[in-house]
This record gives C-alpha cells, sequence and structure tokens, in this order.
C-alpha cells in the first residue's frame, strides 16, 4: 500500500481523508433517499422535525435534526406553509349565558376532559360545502365531524351526538365553541346539559379564544384542500374523510412524544390500565 502511495504521489493521510469522504457522501446519499421517500409519502406535509422523528423511530442509529435540515435546503424539499393572515382582534364580553370556561387553556391530562368544536366552509367552483368537527384538547384527536352542503343545525347535532356517543361518562366534560348560532340553540345545549357537560363559549368576536380547532381547519386546507384541489364537492368530501382518518391515526405530533393522536390515546390508556 505505501508503494503504491507513493507512487501515485499521495501522502497516507490525503489517502485515508478521501476514503473518509467517500464514505460520507453515501452516507448522505443514502439519508436523501430516505429524506425524499418520507417527504413524499406524506406528500410534502412533513418538515425537517417530523422527518426526523420518523427516522429515527426506524432506525437505531442517531439521527440530527440539523442534518435534516440541511439536506432537505439541499434537495429543495419543504413543509407545506400556509399563508398567515392578519387578525383583528375584536373586544366583547363572554355570552352572559355561557361564560368562556375554557379561557384559552387548551391542555388536558386525559381524553374526554375537554373538547373544542367549530364549523368550516369549503367553495369548490361556487359550490360550498360545510364542516363541523370536534376536537378532544387532550391529544387533538378529531373525535366526531360531519358534512353538509349547508350550514344546517343537523350537521352540527348529529356530530355532537357522534362525540358524545363514544365517552361513557361526560360529566365535567367542557365543550367549547365560538359564538355561532348553532351552539345557542336550546336543542344543542339541551344535548349537552342531559349528559352533564358543561358548555362554554369563547368571547364575541375573538377566533383566538377557539385557537386549537381553528388550527386544525388550517391544518387540513393547508395539506389537503389547497394541495389537492379537489374538482368537485363528492370529491372533496371523499378527501375529507381519508385526511381525518391520516391526521388521527397516521400523522405524527411531535408534541405528542412522535406519535399520531390515535397512537398517543391508545399508549395511555395502556400505560393507565398497566398502573
Amino acid at each position: 500500500m505505501v508503494d503504491l502511495l507513493q507512487a501515485a504521489g499521495l501522502a497516507r493521510s490525503t489517502f485515508y481523508y478521501q476514503c473518509r469522504a467517500a464514505q460520507r457522501a453515501d452516507a448522505q446519499s443514502i439519508l436523501e433517499t430516505r429524506i425524499r421517500t418520507v417527504y413524499d409519502e406524506h406528500k410534502g406535509r412533513y418538515g425537517y422535525r417530523r422527518i426526523t422523528a420518523v427516522l429515527r423511530r426506524s432506525t437505531q442509529e442517531p439521527i440530527n435534526h440539523k442534518c435534516v435540515q440541511r439536506l432537505m435546503q439541499k434537495m429543495g424539499l419543504r413543509a407545506l406553509i400556509r399563508v398567515k393572515k392578519r387578525s383583528r382582534h375584536v373586544p366583547g364580553t363572554s355570552d352572559a349565558h355561557v361564560p368562556n370556561i375554557l379561557q384559552r387553556d387548551f391542555s388536558a391530562t386525559a381524553a374526554n376532559q375537554k373538547w373544542a368544536t367549530d364549523v368550516t366552509e369549503f367553495n369548490v367552483s361556487g359550490h360550498k360545502l360545510y364542516l363541523s368537527a370536534c376536537m378532544d384538547l387532550y391529544n387533538g384527536e378529531i373525535v366526531a365531524y360531519r358534512m353538509a352542503r349547508r350550514p344546517v343545525f343537523e350537521m352540527v347535532s348529529t356530530m355532537l351526538e357522534a362525540a358524545l356517543s363514544q365517552t361513557s361518562c361526560a360529566v365535567d366534560l367542557i365543550v367549547h365553541s365560538d359564538q355561532g348560532r348553532h351552539y345557542k340553540m336550546q336543542p344543542y345545549r339541551s344535548m349537552l346539559a342531559r349528559r352533564g357537560a358543561r358548555q362554554s363559549m369563547s368571547r364575541k368576536g375573538n377566533c383566538f379564544d377557539n385557537a386549537a380547532i381553528e388550527s386544525f381547519f388550517g391544518t387540513l386546507k393547508a395539506e389537503y384542500f389547497h394541495l389537492e384541489r379537489p374538482d368537485s364537492i363528492g370529491a372533496l368530501e371523499a378527501g375529507v374523510h381519508d385526511y381525518v382518518h391520516y391526521y388521527n391515526h397516521e400523522r405524527i405530533k411531535l408534541g405528542l412524544l412522535g406519535l399520531s393522536p390515535v397512537e398517543y390515546r391508545l399508549r395511555s390508556t395502556a400505560y393507565t390500565a398497566a398502573s
């Protein structure tokens, strides 16, 4: 080996440096391929933090998030970023009959302690679709949702009925919403009262009081609606069904130890049962 190096006019240190550089290049190429696979699998919805979490779960080797970020920048990959809109805060007070019990405390220590609900609107070629959804603030899971072509009360009431049917005890459950007309109707309030749940409402004109479910709607529209651009209401409905399942069962949350909402709930349930 020494004779070959001398004949080639290379110093030993230079030879071994080039060998190590080639090994690093091969390792980087493999990592880039794995990053691209995860990025494509989730249709560009994951940034470098979530991709790092996925890679760490699938290998025993340590992977630095800064390395993943640098390689993604090199490959021109970045997570979908929805346009941030300026919001104006409209001063107001809580509804006289339904106070703001939640007070922007979006944390919970167990499932079915705090829910947030709201309705959002989609528009496809002049045709509208409305989505009513309910989120468990414990793990961000969408516990129930319903869609309709018009914002009718039945959409909201059947959604709430489906959500309440999933818990055997709703006593002291807080169900938070904005001051939409659906949530002020007596049948809606009666449904909560019969199960012992407490109703909470945002202050008038203050979207930040219901930020958790608003954030989900924003994520849904950024990661599905604006990305896929469905061309009909039927395609939109099917896509929303698929995305909610993906969001609950597959899309990891860094705040949930890198687990999806359902994975986190099941792990918590198993831990509690074993204790």
